[in-house]
């Protein structure tokens, strides 16, 4: 499944919609490569990516939310907390080796986490910063 940063996913914030497209394509290549039988040489690099752009990227949202005096930030910041620890676990299980179709699956599943907090939440933070 290949995700795409649709109008349905888009902010409204140039700089965060940047930051989930470059996300998305990490994930994408990663798919891509797997779908080629590719996945093991991919994965130590991407998972790598992930996590640093991650925390990286839902700093800088968080910055974004104080500086505007955002409402919802301590529930958001809740999210992107658990969301970090979480994605910690589920890379931490994956050997040197590769991973396994069910880690793979495992992984995919938490990016759709992912998506589904872009599409309610972020939308939500991307409309106040338009209107602050």
């Amino acid at each position: 499944m290949r995700y795409e940063l649709t109008k349905e996913l888009e902010t409204g914030n140039t700089i965060i919609d940047k930051e989930h497209r470059e996300l998305l394509d990490a994930v994408n290549r990663l798919m891509d490569a797997c779908s080629k039988g590719q996945g093991r040489a991919s994965m130590e690099p991407t998972i790598k990516f992930l996590v640093n752009y991650v925390h990286q990227h839902f700093t800088h949202e968080e910055q974004l939310q104080r500086q505007s005096r955002y409402p919802g930030y301590t529930a958001h910041k809740a999210f992107h907390d658990q969301y970090k620890r979480t994605l910690q676990e589920i890379t931490a299980k994956i050997p040197p080796t590769g991973p396994t179709v069910a880690e793979l699956g495992t992984l995919n599943r938490h990016i759709g986490i992912l998506i589904s907090h872009i599409r309610t939440e972020d939308k939500k933070l991307g409309q106040h910063l338009k209107n602050s």
